[in-house]
């Protein structure tokens, strides 16, 4: 018999990355909820540290710049030991600052940071969590995609560029271990009002709240949350591929 108290998580270690605000912080605080121990990343120590204000042992803050190269090369040995098994990896950051512009009016440099944390720090922090679950011959990796990564808009030519390359990674690495128990998934969102706006538009607050109430509808970051555990709480031999979470009324007013 199953015992109903026992949380799907129990036991587990998850990471997050991204994990300061937004969709990464839902997802840290639902797996929290259903038992994880979760090490949560970012580069807001203040906003990590909320998330364990509480005194609860089971959240690890750690701040790391996905951008340095050495911090993700060493992310699990620099661990606490009883932290260094890892189930479940969610890549959740992202990057979009300068995005919603045509191509000649954004720099060069934009355009390199948004596929340096969007496509180059995920595959890295990939690679430093991977060697761990192929030696246990088990795991479950989430990236976080996008609907941006199935259709192109203008203006979005470097994040559209960024999320078809995280569809490709996500779907060559479910084939590279699809003879093992390591499951990967790729959750695509639709229109979600997070900062994530704000913080491309150069912390345009006025200019981010029209963005969003251009739009006939929105999802809630609780609401790609609740699409993680359902992927996470499938029944072992149950992979969910591909998951396309996107608002009931779709378009511009």
């Amino acid at each position: 018999m199953v015992d109903k108290h026992v949380l799907p998580g129990e036991s587990k270690t998850a990471v997050v990355t991204g994990a300061t605000r937004g969709i990464g912080r839902a997802i840290a605080t639902a797996l929290l909820e259903r038992g994880y121990r979760v090490v949560a990343t970012g580069r807001d120590s203040a906003m990590l540290s909320d998330l364990s204000s509480s005194g609860d042992d089971r959240v690890l803050p750690l701040s790391l710049d996905l951008a340095d190269e050495s911090q993700t090369a060493t992310f699990v040995e620099e661990l606490p030991e009883a932290w260094r098994q890892i189930d479940v990896l969610i890549n959740n950051a992202g990057h979009d600052v300068g995005g919603r512009q045509l191509f000649h009016e954004g720099s060069a440099q934009e355009w390199d940071d948004i596929i340096e944390i969007n496509v180059k720090a995920l595959m890295r922090m990939t690679r430093a969590v991977m060697p761990g679950m192929v030696a246990r011959g088990q795991g479950h990796v989430i990236n976080m995609g996008s609907v941006s990564g199935l259709y192109t808009y203008a203006g979005g030519t470097a994040y559209n560029a960024s999320k078809f390359a995280v569809r490709a990674f996500t779907e060559a690495l479910r084939k590279d271990y699809a003879t093992t128990d390591i499951r990967v998934t790729e959750i695509l969102p639709g229109m979600v009002k997070t900062n994530f706006a704000q913080s491309r538009l150069h912390g345009e607050q006025e200019a981010a709240s029209e963005f969003y109430d251009g739009f006939l509808s929105h999802l809630e970051p609780e609401d790609i949350a609740n699409g993680v555990l359902y992927a996470l709480e499938q029944p072992p031999h149950v992979n969910i591929s591909q998951m396309v979470i996107e608002p009931t009324r779709v378009g511009r007013k």
